[in-house]
């Protein structure tokens, strides 16, 4: 089954406009990756500073791939202007999905 990276970005309030601008401006970057699944930005909506970058992605060959290629080249300016981080902290965290489930159709 897929695997799934949550990055839990620390962003100060001032900063979480920016950020959220940073995201929409990056379309495509991720979507035409292989093995890549599904992307959601979430905003937290209270008791903390922490916004949470959920990608889904075929395995983790897929996902090391992304990093290695067009997520370490975006990150190193790729050809656009540095910004300087609008998070002040960052933690991966890895799951691999076991069980899941949609809506019943019907």
């Amino acid at each position: 089954m897929s695997i799934v990276k949550i990055n839990v970005l620390t962003v100060p309030d001032e900063q979480r406009e920016v950020l959220e601008q940073r995201f929409g401006a990056r379309a495509g970057s991720v979507e035409n990756s292989d093995g890549f699944e599904w992307f959601e930005l979430l905003r937290p909506l209270e008791g903390t500073d922490q916004y949470l970058v959920y990608t889904r992605w075929r395995d983790e060959e897929a996902f090391q791939a992304w990093m290695e290629g067009p997520m370490k080249a975006a990150h190193q300016g790729g050809g656009g202007q540095q910004h300087k981080p609008a998070a002040s902290g960052s933690t991966l965290w890895s799951f691999e999905v076991v069980q899941q489930a949609g809506p019943k159709q019907g």
